[in-house]
């Protein structure tokens, strides 16, 4: 017998995960039509645009990080 599936309950605001995951699949220009549907009739814009400038900060200092380490592994920095 297999597991029934746990399927969230429809009308309710995405999950802190669901929310992170869907800024990281548009930022990329990856989100699925499902989950794009699902944001858009279920969540809050606030809440995505908060996550979208988190997420955009933490790139940016990836991204920083990544190049001050690259050069000072060169022997530039």
């Amino acid at each position: 017998m297999n597991p029934p599936t746990e399927k969230p309950p429809e009308g309710r605001p995405p999950t802190l995960l669901q929310t992170a995951v869907s800024v990281m699949a548009a930022a990329f220009g990856v989100q699925s039509g499902k989950n794009r549907e699902r944001d858009f009739k279920y969540g809050k814009a606030s809440t995505f645009i908060a996550a979208g400038i988190v997420f955009t900060i933490l790139l940016i200092l990836g991204i920083y990080l990544a190049v001050r380490l690259s050069l000072r592994a060169a022997g530039a920095g």
